[in-house]
């Protein structure tokens, strides 16, 4: 499947694609407020926010490098994730 530059398909599987200790923000996803929308799947440069067979949103925080960009674009309704502070 041909992608645009800057895509990814999948998330690298492998010690050298997870997540370190640096990350100093995780997103966190409130299922009850989410509208389903498919935003935060489109936007994400990791590539680690999946849709469920219930349609519904999960963001796997191995891969996820807490850019902050999934909280940023949801819709101003829903504000479905939001970013909270790694505890080291």
């Amino acid at each position: 499947m041909p992608l645009g530059i800057g895509c990814t398909a999948r998330p690298g599987q492998g010690r050298n694609n997870k997540t370190g200790s640096w990350r100093v923000y995780y997103p966190v996803l409130d299922k009850e407020k989410c509208t389903k929308c498919g935003t935060c799947q489109l936007i994400c440069p990791e590539g680690c926010i999946d849709q469920q067979p219930d349609k519904s949103y999960e963001i796997d925080l191995d891969f996820c490098k807490g850019c902050g960009m999934c909280a940023e674009e949801c819709p101003d309704k829903a504000k479905a994730i939001t970013m909270h502070k790694e505890e080291k």
